[in-house]
């Protein structure tokens, strides 16, 4: 698998559904799967996310874990060979998935990278990286 997503939400239904629709409509061809962990929303968004989107996984927590403990929890979770971590009101713009992981695939000395972030939290095809060492 190419590509694990894991988005972290804590009462965000509506920027989680948007930012959902956007990585499944921006993966241009990568294997992967999305993983959710939910901080034990109180606004719907399990249920929305089970309705709307079947293939996530989802780790629901009976209480607010922290962004940071939640975003491992999805980490240990994944399978794919690379990791990207977004925000639930991140928009994913087309085709920059795709990009990003065909970069790292082919650009080994580098560890990470990241998109460029616009104002309004859309993702571009634009990203820096990180050397290893």
């Amino acid at each position: 698998m190419d590509l694990s997503v894991v988005i972290v939400n804590w009462n965000a239904e509506g920027y989680l559904m948007r930012c959902l629709d956007s990585v499944f409509n921006g993966m241009d061809g990568i294997s992967h799967e999305v993983i959710v962990v939910d901080n034990a929303s109180a606004d719907g968004s399990v249920m929305k996310v089970r309705e709307k989107f079947p293939s996530v996984i989802l780790l629901e927590n009976r209480e607010n874990s922290g962004y940071g403990k939640a975003n491992n929890q999805g980490i240990r979770k994944s399978n794919g060979r690379n990791i990207l971590i977004l925000n639930p009101d991140t928009i994913v713009m087309p085709g920059s998935i795709g990009k990003l992981v065909r970069f790292i695939d082919a650009n080994k000395q580098f560890g990470a990278a990241g998109p460029k972030i616009w104002i309004g939290c859309r993702c571009c095809c634009y990203f820096s990286a990180t050397r290893y060492g």
